[in-house]
């Protein structure tokens, strides 16, 4: 009878352990690393995207144009397209003067909406309009304008930045463009090289609109996580018909046609900004991960800001890019005016991951 007791006591202490520490631990582990868990499921019950068609990228600076663009399989025009550039700006004002520096030759215009409202519907400085004398070299070409917030507190970020991207379309029709000018969408991050856009203003019968593949880095040029930047695309303009977005619009994607370089900041005080003020807010999910201190560590380390996996759709690319980027000396076939500014970029050039605290 006594054994009977101690069996039933035995399987009371199990199921009180198991109540009292093995389900409030997978609960604060559920908690903890819940995003990783389901990042990591994704292929599961996600399919990859249809690929891309990658068409090869030919470019020498010794080749006439004539010759690139037959190797493209498109003729060559008697004069160039007109090329607008057109961005919605926040904060990031070493990129985009990189960005304007490295395309300036063939851009007609240059043409910049921003915003005293974040995504998500904090407010913020004019910082293009309190840094408009850095962008003096543009002005004769530049056409700028300002919109005003909604600050619709707890409203989708998408929202926001969906209403801002469609007032940059009429700010493209105030700036003048007209039928079969080429049209750069991409944020201000996402930069194409100029013998990209050059080929493209003088090559004929190039397709309505093409994606630029970017090489992806993160917080500078030493952190090259892939190949695989995608959103940047060049469109052959038509009124009524095209609209400014950030999503994929087209199946061709032209290879090796610039720089995305992602949370390349100067200032900590700009990644705390951009953290909390982008679409993804969602991703901050505690406190600590805004600590200056933190952000600086990672940035060195090459590793997540939001301690997230990577956001892939088949178990090997996700462990193929977990952890930590790696490393790269290579400052070969960077944006000429970053390596003709060294002193002045120089943290943005690999070796020099400590940032200023702003």
């Amino acid at each position: 009878m006594s054994r009977v007791r101690w069996s039933f006591l035995g399987l009371d202490l199990r199921a009180l352990l198991f109540l009292c520490l093995v389900i409030p631990s997978g609960i604060v582990g559920i908690y903890l690393h819940g995003q990783k868990i389901t990042y990591f499921l994704r292929p599961l019950w996600e399919s990859p995207p249809k690929p891309f068609i990658t068409l090869t990228h030919y470019y020498h600076e010794n080749v006439s144009m004539e010759t690139l663009c037959r190797l493209h399989g498109w003729g060559v025009r008697d004069f160039p397209r007109r090329v607008y550039d057109a961005v919605l700006f926040s904060n990031e004002v070493d990129m985009l003067k990189i960005r304007w520096k490295e395309m300036h030759p063939y851009i007609s215009q240059f043409v910049l909406l921003e915003s005293n409202s974040t995504f998500t519907a904090l407010l913020k400085p004019l910082n293009f309009a309190l840094n408009r004398d850095r962008f003096k070299f543009v002005e004769p070409r530049l056409t700028y304008g300002m919109i005003g917030g909604r600050f619709k507190k707890g409203e989708n970020p998408f929202i926001e930045e969906a209403y801002q991207r469609l007032a940059l379309d009429q700010l493209l029709r105030i700036a003048g463009i007209e039928d079969d000018d080429l049209l750069v969408m991409s944020d201000v991050d996402e930069i194409p090289s100029r013998h990209t856009i050059d080929l493209l203003r003088w090559c004929d019968d190039i397709p309505q609109v093409l994606h630029l593949q970017l090489k992806n880095y993160v917080y500078s040029f030493e952190f090259l996580y892939d190949l695989r930047s995608w959103r940047a695309s060049v469109h052959r303009y038509q009124r009524g018909k095209t609209r400014y977005a950030h999503y994929r619009q087209a199946d061709l994607l032209l290879a090796d046609s610039g720089w995305h370089c992602s949370f390349c900041f100067r200032y900590i005080s700009d990644f705390v900004f951009k953290m909390k003020a982008y679409s993804h807010t969602d991703r901050v999910r505690f406190s600590h991960y805004l600590s200056p201190e933190r952000i600086q560590e990672l940035i060195c380390k090459g590793a997540d800001l939001y301690d997230m996996l990577p956001e892939e759709y088949t178990f090997r690319e996700i462990i193929g890019k977990m952890g930590p980027i790696p490393h790269s000396h290579s400052a070969v076939h960077l944006p000429a005016f970053l390596l003709e500014n060294a002193d002045e970029y120089k943290y943005l050039l690999p070796g020099n991951c400590i940032r200023e605290s702003g």
